[in-house]
């Protein structure tokens, strides 16, 4: 569900706010006067956007992407939870926060009543997470681990520019 910020500031964005976030969501290193040439505005107009579109709660956070396996993190895994009451969602996830290993945690329908996704050094760090930490979380019914073998994909959502 769209938050009122959300939905406001889609309604605030205008074409050369869509083509800046194309050019930065590709390369966050890129300097500003790289992509205001590319978009045919000054540094500044393209450093007042971005500035706007993070206090706006467009762009939520900047951060380094790192491949977890070259800091000895071998196994990514995806992990179906089936909490004893929906209404547990919001304890469980302050006790996923305070594991390391967990990057994220969605509150999903269908089969499961959460999906979280993890990274561990090796199957016996992933057995003692899952185990230990896991499944003795207060609401945590069952899991359901799925483990990734390769990741073929990864990219943003589609942003759109008129075709004026």
């Amino acid at each position: 569900m769209a938050t009122r910020k959300t939905i406001e500031s889609e309604k605030n964005m205008d074409d050369l706010d869509r083509k800046i976030l194309q050019i930065i969501t590709q390369n966050a290193r890129i300097p500003f006067r790289d992509v205001a040439v590319q978009c045919g505005v000054s540094r500044a107009a393209v450093h007042q956007r971005v500035q706007r579109l993070f206090d706006d709660g467009v762009i939520v956070g900047s951060s380094y992407n790192i491949d977890p396996k070259s800091i000895g993190y071998s196994t990514c895994t995806y992990v179906g939870l089936t909490l004893e009451k929906g209404s547990l969602y919001h304890q469980v996830v302050v006790s996923l926060a305070q594991i390391p290993e967990v990057i994220e945690a969605h509150f999903t329908t269908g089969r499961y009543t959460m999906l979280i996704k993890l990274y561990a050094r090796d199957n016996a760090h992933l057995m003692q997470l899952l185990n230990s930490r896991i499944q003795e979380i207060e609401g945590v019914v069952s899991t359901e681990t799925l483990i990734s073998l390769d990741q073929g994909l990864q990219k943003t959502v589609p942003i759109e520019i008129s075709e004026d």
